[in-house]
């Protein structure tokens, strides 16, 4: 068995998917710890910032799954990775070791590291960063994940605040036709880690999904997906659910 430890800022579930591909779908959540982005809307900056690099769990994928059986009552479910950016830690045996109990796994990242095991997950999610993060988006980078992810459920995933994060959405997803999009407004800049109970901007985050429905509709990009945060909409920016 491998000696390797993965950061570890949470897990906690079963709950469901608040976004993307698999919004609704049952899962637990394994967030990871540490990342190579600074987005500066970034709304997990406790599973990001070295700040908190405390709080995060060094676990081995057996003690990793073990979590996540226990938490799922050992009936296998989606297995959503997050972080922080989770490309950065070894998953490959956690992932491995999860199928061989029935477990499937979705991951999402920014598309900057490929690994070789993206080809073992269920479902792949690349979200590029737009020019509201402040974050570069590498090209040569995006292509390599999509390489690496084979014959892997693939799909593009856009956080948009405003024009230019949606005419970078475009021009992304025009490179990529063959991959399904999905779009989602901006949440609100976030309170800190430690202010759970701030008040979430319910009013922008929706005057931002009408202005970002009636804008694709009008582009005719009928090919995107357009999908609030849900999680956002039922508990906020909670951690934990």
């Amino acid at each position: 068995m491998s000696a390797e430890v993965i950061r570890v800022s949470e897990i906690f579930g079963p709950t469901i998917q608040g976004e993307g591909a698999l919004i609704g779908q049952p899962t637990v959540f394994v967030r990871t710890g540490g990342c190579d982005y600074r987005c500066s809307w970034c709304d997990t900056l406790h599973a990001v910032d070295s700040e908190y690099r405390h709080t995060w769990a060094l676990m081995t994928a057996a003690a990793i799954m073990d979590r996540v059986a226990e938490l799922s009552g050992d009936s296998p479910l989606m297995v959503s990775l997050s972080g922080g950016n989770p490309a950065i830690q070894p998953l490959g045996e956690l992932i491995g070791m999860g199928r061989g109990r029935g477990y499937q796994f979705g991951l999402e990242t920014q598309g900057s590291i490929a690994r070789d095991w993206f080809a073992d997950l269920s479902v792949l999610t690349l979200s590029p960063k737009p020019p509201s993060s402040d974050m570069v988006c590498d090209p040569a980078a995006l292509d390599a994940c999509i390489a690496a992810a084979g014959d892997a459920r693939t799909v593009l995933k856009f956080v948009v605040f405003d024009d230019r994060d949606y005419d970078f959405a475009r021009e992304v997803a025009g490179r990529y036709p063959t991959l399904p999009v999905y779009l989602q407004p901006g949440n609100h800049t976030p309170p800190p880690p430690d202010d759970e109970d701030a008040a979430v901007d319910m009013t922008g985050i929706m005057e931002r999904m009408r202005w970002l429905v009636d804008k694709t509709v009008a582009d005719q990009w009928f090919a995107a997906t357009v999908l609030p945060q849900l999680h956002v909409l039922l508990w906020g920016n909670l951690r934990g659910v």
